[in-house]
């Protein structure tokens, strides 16, 4: 994925997003995910888009496993937020963090891994 340079960027410590066609576009980076980075960035989410759900493509780098608490915080987070998520990355990261934040119950919103932004973007517009 190459990073825009024509259009607003709204940076965080744990990923930078922009719009595309209504959709919310998140870099991750590769820092490890705490209780507090992870409530710092749901906060910058709901600035960005003015506290509205909005599907998420989410492009994911390999980061430091987070711990029980950060993992439980993010799963009850993700619906505050967004409408969906799709993840592109290399095959088999996706799946992995999917079966690590919601091991014990279903995903809170729909989710699905691609390898293909293409697809992902395309997947996505259902929920726009």
């Amino acid at each position: 994925m190459n990073r825009p340079t024509d259009i607003k960027i709204f940076e965080g410590e744990i990923a930078d997003y922009y719009f595309d066609d209504g959709i919310l576009v998140s870099l991750s980076k590769n820092p490890k995910r705490t209780v507090e980075n992870i409530t710092a960035n749901i906060g910058l989410v709901k600035s960005i888009t003015g506290n509205k759900k909005v599907p998420l493509l989410i492009y994911l780098c390999n980061s430091p496993i987070p711990d029980k608490e950060t993992q439980k915080l993010s799963a009850q987070m993700l619906p505050e937020a967004y409408k969906a998520m799709a993840m592109v990355s290399k095959p088999g990261l996706a799946s992995f963090i999917i079966k690590l934040l919601f091991k014990f119950k279903p995903s809170p919103i729909p989710m699905k891994n691609f390898t293909n932004d293409n697809q992902a973007k395309n997947w996505l517009k259902q929920y726009l």
